[in-house]
């Protein structure tokens, strides 16, 4: 195995500047504040937005329709519903095609 070609792990705290909350972890990132967690340094990574305040997350998200979206895609389902409703099945061409035949084999028969 080579040396020296995995990066140094550390131990840090994000911190989530919008809302305060913090999340102690290991990564590869460092900075030049710590801070003291149990008796071990941490590395202070500030951090804009996180989990704690993620619109996703916390279940604040306003989805915004401007270019009419779902209306655009409701009609298409529509109107594919409608010629869904004309077209017949393959059930239903099957047994017309099995009594055509059937009426055929008949008449030869006969």
């Amino acid at each position: 195995m080579k040396k020296d070609i995995h990066p140094q792990v550390n131990s840090v705290v994000f911190v989530d500047t919008s809302c305060g909350v913090e999340f102690v972890t290991t990564s590869t990132l460092s900075s030049d504040r710590t801070r003291e967690i149990n008796g071990v340094s941490h590395f202070i990574i500030p951090i804009e937005i996180s989990s704690a305040s993620h619109p996703f997350y916390t279940g604040k998200q306003m989805l915004i329709d401007t270019a009419r979206r779902v209306e655009k895609f409701e009609e298409r389902m529509k109107k594919q519903e409608k010629v869904a409703a004309k077209r017949k099945g393959k059930k239903t061409k099957h047994a017309v095609r099995a009594a055509k035949e059937k009426t055929e084999d008949t008449e030869k028969e006969a």
